[in-house]
């Protein structure tokens, strides 16, 4: 089969023969028909996140059709439309997995022999993959291929936070960053009836915010603080300091959720004896790949029209192109590549 294999550390990715995996008990093989583009995979190529496998292929927003299934194999068959996870289980005996939690972002980061989809094992980017049964979610039927891979990754994020934030009817959530999670992490609030604030430092993304639904735009906490403030915060973008400066405009009693990452600076309370955390009441809290049933609800509210992943597409053979323009921050919002 053709995959997408990073040569070496900042090398660019070249498409290469490799040999074609088979299914074991349990297992199905996917022919790939797209795969995202997430930074993480950017991030891969230049060493900063291990990949476990060689060759080294990447890619953790996989989706396409299911053209063989292993022994013992009942709960999918051939034909099935499917994606699966950059977590997809646990080693089922270290500290974390004694816990017996369901396998979310969280095992990833707490199980030390987590299978991560693209660093531990084999990625998305080739024709076919192999994972387990169980590690696959269904597609909705009518939702194409290209719109159902940045679900797999940016918008199960994006809806994990709305929901981990649980906000109540009469509240309004506002949106940190409108990028490849933001951008729809919007469109999921708007959905759900959420009066909704879209934040952004850049002047050229206002107009967007408003297209993809957001009912007021600002440029920053103080901005924010001064139509009102939120009762939710959803941080998408890659800034803590950002996602600190909003915090004057998280109401009373009101839910930060940091989910997108910075690895360069660490996430402050900054001094203010005019609106002093303490005393409001609020909560910082985390959110990742929450749990399969929260994809399936992500992926249906894409089927059913609600929310629209921005993409552009990308021939396998322009692989290293779209790389390139994600690393570069070109791509409006996520990169796919057709296999």
């Amino acid at each position: 089969m053709k995959a997408a294999v990073i040569p070496s550390i900042n090398g660019s990715w070249e498409l290469r023969e490799v040999p074609t995996p088979v299914p074991g008990p349990g297992e199905v093989l996917i022919k790939i028909h797209a795969c995202g583009i997430c930074f993480n995979d950017v991030l891969a190529t230049m060493g900063a996140i291990p990949i476990g496998t060689s060759p080294a292929i990447t890619g953790h927003e996989p989706v396409g059709e299911i053209v063989e299934v292993g022994p013992g194999v009942t709960t999918r068959q051939t034909g099935d439309r499917v994606g699966t996870t950059w977590v997809r289980s646990g080693c089922g005996r270290c500290d974390y997995c004694r816990l017996n939690l369901p396998v979310t972002g969280q095992t990833g980061i707490n199980c030390p022999g987590a299978v991560s989809t693209g660093f531990s094992h084999q990625g998305g980017h080739a024709e076919y993959l192999v994972v387990g049964a169980n590690e696959t979610v269904l597609i909705p039927s009518g939702l194409a291929f290209d719109l159902a891979a940045p679900v797999l990754c940016a918008g199960y994020t994006a809806w994990s936070a709305l929901r981990t934030a649980a906000p109540k009817p009469h509240e309004r959530v506002a949106v940190l960053g409108i990028g490849g999670l933001g951008h729809m992490a919007v469109q999921y609030a708007q959905a759900c009836g959420y009066e909704t604030v879209a934040i952004t430092s850049k002047p050229e993304k206002h107009v967007l915010a408003k297209e993809l639904g957001a009912d007021i735009v600002v440029s920053n906490g103080e901005e924010l603080r001064e139509v009102g403030g939120a009762d939710v915060i959803l941080v998408t973008g890659p800034s803590y300091p950002a996602a600190a400066d909003c915090l004057q405009g998280l109401r009373v009693n009101g839910r930060m959720v940091l989910a997108g990452i910075d690895g360069r600076e660490g996430f402050l309370i900054p001094p203010a004896l005019a609106y002093p955390f303490f005393a409001q009441g609020q909560s910082i809290m985390g959110a990742t790949h929450n749990g399969l049933p929260l994809l399936q609800e992500a992926l249906e509210l894409v089927a059913d029209g609600k929310v629209t992943p921005m993409i552009e597409t990308f021939p396998a053979e322009q692989v290293n192109e779209a790389v390139q323009k994600v690393a570069a921050g070109e791509v409006r919002f996520r990169a796919v590549v057709i296999y």
